[in-house]
């Protein structure tokens, strides 16, 4: 009975072994070929942005609002550096707000390749995440507006006072200071030269520069120094108030501060100004934006085709060939909600900010776990604010539009800084938080900076196979020179420094509710494919060997039987 049943029992032991081959090749196939392709298209059909899908919706709302805080550098020694001193800041902060985007959506193309949209957004502060700072604290800080309009005048006069003889009420032609005003412009118009050039030949607009520098109390509420005492609600969002009531020259230079058209000064309905960081963002859009759809090319998802119907900005320099566009004015990448899918290790990609107006290069990191979600950590690199000038080709951020400031012979900043003028039309000048990377040359002449790379680097956290944000911020700083400006009585005994207003930082993380659709639709699906696949490499090949095992075995217990 014995001898008959081993051979059938080697029958079934190749068959099964067999079995087992054919299992761990299937499992084989699904992991490494079958699974991952089915994966690739179902991640390429969630990214696309259609009418009425999921990914859709999710664009037009963002299903959480993203964190903006604002840190402000609050200036402990205002008196002492109007008379020389170097300014020392204190941090406070943070200020905390949930910012609500939305996007109304105008159009598709024909081809439904390309959206176009406008984005609002709204800002809500939250006092929870604030605490225990408020909206109501007191501060001291830059005098932006009125540091502003002084060194836009004095770089160029012909620019800030172009019109103002047209414009001028007829009841103010009897003004001495007006009639000189208007005997002047004429001569001005001719002459490109800097105020202090011009003011050092000519008595006529020196006397033109003491009726402005008596007018300055009129336009800026009586400053005592370069910084306003207000509150944190005022400085960022409500606008603090200057040009109230002004009469004679006064009334004639907050008019033309009016008719500049800058974003960060509103008029108030009693006809006065009022200056405010971001308070032209809390509301309705106005940049056009169109984006790739991802259709036909998944890589190619919301990437910035176009801005306000333009392929290219217009704000940095021009390389010298007419018609060329330098590599400061393009557009690259997406608006950092999200970014294009299958990440790979070592590689960069690019967001564009609006508010900086430029493209920003992210670079690979390291590997990173978010709640359990894998991902690779993004972060800036030296060509983002250090590395710029003629040596590292991109010239054309070197705008040079600030005079008598800490510069280089040939125009740009020092490592660490970007001239914002052209971009903001005030003189902004921006560095990454704490001046960060910063040139000694900006560091040393302010006291209370306390860099930190991981507290101020830029970086995003990104899910590699859909291109979602885990968590990140994008951290940068706003700063103001701070300088003497011939003639203006407020300004003689400064010295001049970078002056440091606040930093912000705009980012996202994802929240336990989104953490769990992320995982529900996405992780825990590819782990029980990584579970069906490696069951089946290794159970097949498993009960294989084990099977090949048995059937040695027996055969070699069949041959030995003879010999008992």
């Amino acid at each position: 009975m014995l001898e008959s049943t081993t051979p059938k029992m080697l029958h079934w032991s190749l068959i099964v072994s067999a079995l087992g081959v054919c299992v761990a090749v299937l499992g084989g196939y699904c992991g490494w070929s079958l699974f991952p392709n089915m994966v690739h298209k179902k991640v390429e059909q969630s990214v696309i942005l259609a009418d009425g899908s999921e990914q859709y919706k999710r664009f037009v709302n963002l299903p959480q609002p993203l964190n903006f805080k604002v840190y402000i550098f609050n200036v402990t020694n205002p008196d002492m550096i109007q008379h020389g001193a170097i300014p020392i800041v204190e941090e406070i902060g943070p200020y905390v707000y949930k910012q609500y985007r939305h996007k109304k959506v105008k159009h598709f193309s024909r081809d439904g390749s390309k959206i176009t949209y406008v984005q609002n957004v709204h800002f809500d502060f939250d006092a929870d995440a604030s605490a225990p700072y408020t909206q109501d604290d007191r501060i001291v800080a830059l005098n932006m507006h009125m540091n502003a309009f002084l060194q836009v005048f004095e770089r160029e006069i012909t620019d800030i006072f172009q019109g103002f003889a047209n414009r001028l009420n007829s009841r103010l032609n009897r003004t001495p200071g007006v009639r000189i005003l208007k005997r002047l412009m004429e001569r001005i118009r001719g002459k490109r030269k800097s105020v202090l050039q011009i003011s050092e030949n000519d008595p006529g607009l020196a006397l033109l520069l003491v009726h402005l520098n008596a007018n300055l109390k009129a336009v800026f509420n009586d400053p005592r120094s370069m910084f306003v005492h207000t509150s944190v609600r005022e400085y960022l969002f409500d606008g603090v108030r200057f040009c109230i009531n002004p009469q004679g020259i006064a009334k004639a230079i907050c008019n033309q501060i009016k008719e500049s058209g800058s974003k960060t000064i509103r008029e108030q309905s009693d006809g006065s100004l009022a200056f405010s960081f971001f308070g032209h963002k809390n509301g309705s859009g106005h940049d056009v934006y169109e984006v790739h759809t991802g259709k036909g090319d998944p890589m190619k998802v919301l990437e910035i085709q176009k801005l306000d119907d333009s392929h290219n900005l217009q704000v940095w320099l021009n390389a010298s060939t007419e018609g060329e566009t330098s590599v400061c004015n393009q557009i690259n990448g997406t608006d950092a909600s999200s970014y294009p899918p299958f990440r790979q290790r070592g590689d960069s990609m690019y967001i564009f900010s609006a508010d900086i107006c430029r493209s920003v290069q992210l670079f690979y990191q390291a590997d990173i776990q978010y709640e359990g979600i894998p991902g690779y950590r993004y972060s800036i690199g030296e060509n983002f604010i250090n590395d710029i000038g003629p040596e590292h080709d991109n010239e054309c951020f070197c705008v040079d539009k600030l005079a008598n400031v800490i510069k280089r012979k040939n125009g740009c900043l020092y490592a660490g800084a970007l001239d914002l003028t052209t971009c903001l039309d005030a003189p902004v000048i921006l560095t990454l938080p704490h001046m960060l990377g910063a040139s000694n040359e900006y560091r040393k002449m302010i006291r209370g900076l306390n860099p930190d790379a991981k507290k101020h680097q830029t970086f995003v956290d990104v899910q590699s196979l859909t291109g979602t944000p885990l968590r990140g911020g994008k951290r940068v700083q706003f700063n103001m020179f701070l300088k003497s400006i011939n003639r203006i009585g407020i300004t003689e005994n400064l010295t001049t420094v970078l002056m440091p207003a606040i930093w912000v930082e705009e980012g996202i993380q994802l929240n336990g509710e989104m953490v769990a659709f992320f995982k529900k639709k996405l992780i825990n699906t590819l782990k029980a494919l990584n579970i069906v696949h490696w069951a089946a490499l290794c159970g097949g090949a498993g009960v294989a060997l084990i099977s090949l095992l048995y059937y040695l075995y027996q055969k070699g217990r069949g041959e030995e039987a003879p010999l008992k």
